[in-house]
């Protein structure tokens, strides 16, 4: 009876790992919000088609430079707007930031504010290694059903065109004075998402931004998740620029609190490896997403060609031919 009882639980067990690689057939939306924040990092994967989510944050921001010997203490707040459009796999992004702090220096103090980004573009997920794909339970063998997988080291890629727009004398690109950047500038970027089993998540952005300009760069950020339970998760996260003007490398980490399935809490906090300037960071942040207008997509699986569906219907008959035969 106990050897019945657990072989009860563990069909139970499968039954549902079954489901979940199941739910992978279908479109990017997921039952439970997915955010960027409270990293950096662009993930893979879109919100949906006619999904709306918006991601903003507040954060107390420090700036010590000790060659220069000023200083500067305030405050940046950030605005994500992401819409899947047209297609599962599309998502149109427009990205904010405004900075407004105190500059102290020997020779002058002053109030800095401005819009420090404001990029508009979109990302087209162009593989993903799940699609087309059903990983199928071992009914026999609990070891083989949690192993690890190999194709969890393929990625899902997409890739993220934007342009850059500038309508103001920014104070906060690190820049000499009589340098004035470009009032518009591309930026390009392919995007990779790894999931280790349940739990992780690594998502790897490489960029090239303000293309063409004087502040143009080559940046990359690298975050990883951990799911802790159903609510909670938390993160790490390098990001790093290389530019003629700027070139840093920034640490941050933070956790984030399920509120209900469209609505995200989060807190990280960031510091950078340099003191010319030195840089840190603790904010807060929110995330909500609008699923009224989201109609469930199945994708279409490959079901190979009609030679496959011939053989296959072939192959079906003869062995029900065998079965009849083996009854009479």
């Amino acid at each position: 009876m106990k050897i019945n009882l657990f072989q009860m639980k563990y069909s139970k067990s499968l039954l549902v790992l079954f489901l979940l690689i199941y739910q992978v057939q279908f479109a990017q939306f997921t039952d439970e919000i997915n955010s960027n924040r409270p990293g950096r990092s662009m993930m893979a994967f879109s919100v949906g088609k006619s999904v709306f989510q918006t991601e903003s944050g507040l954060h107390y921001v420090s700036e010590n430079h000790e060659k220069l010997d000023y200083s500067a203490n305030g405050f940046m707040a950030e605005l994500d707007l992401r819409w899947g459009l047209f297609f599962e796999e599309l998502e149109l992004i427009g990205e904010f930031q405004y900075q407004n702090d105190s500059y102290t220096s020997s020779f002058i103090e002053s109030n800095r504010s401005s819009l420090k980004k404001t990029i508009f573009g979109a990302k087209y997920l162009i593989y993903d290694p799940f699609k087309n794909y059903e990983e199928k339970p071992n009914l026999y063998s609990w070891k083989a059903n949690h192993r690890f997988k190999w194709r969890q080291l393929i990625p899902a890629i997409s890739v993220y065109a934007g342009v850059n727009l500038n309508f103001s004398d920014n104070p906060f690109n690190f820049a000499p004075d009589d340098v004035v950047e470009s009032k518009v500038s591309p930026k390009a970027m392919i995007i990779a998402q790894n999931h280790f089993g349940s739990q992780w998540v690594l998502v790897t952005n490489i960029a090239y931004n303000k293309i063409g300009s004087d502040f143009a760069s080559i940046d990359y950020i690298v975050t990883l998740t951990r799911g802790i339970n159903s609510q909670w998760s938390g993160f790490i996260e390098n990001q790093g620029f290389m530019g003629d003007y700027y070139s840093d490398g920034i640490f941050r980490m933070g956790a984030a609190y399920l509120i209900n399935k469209d609505m995200q809490v989060d807190a990280s906090i960031g510091k950078n490896i340099k003191n010319t300037p030195s840089l840190f960071s603790v904010g807060l942040g929110f995330s909500w997403r609008f699923t009224k207008n989201y109609k469930e997509v199945k994708m279409e699986k490959d079901n190979g060609s009609k030679m496959d569906k011939k053989m296959k219907k072939k192959g079906e008959k003869e062995t029900k031919k065998r079965k009849d035969e083996f009854v009479e």
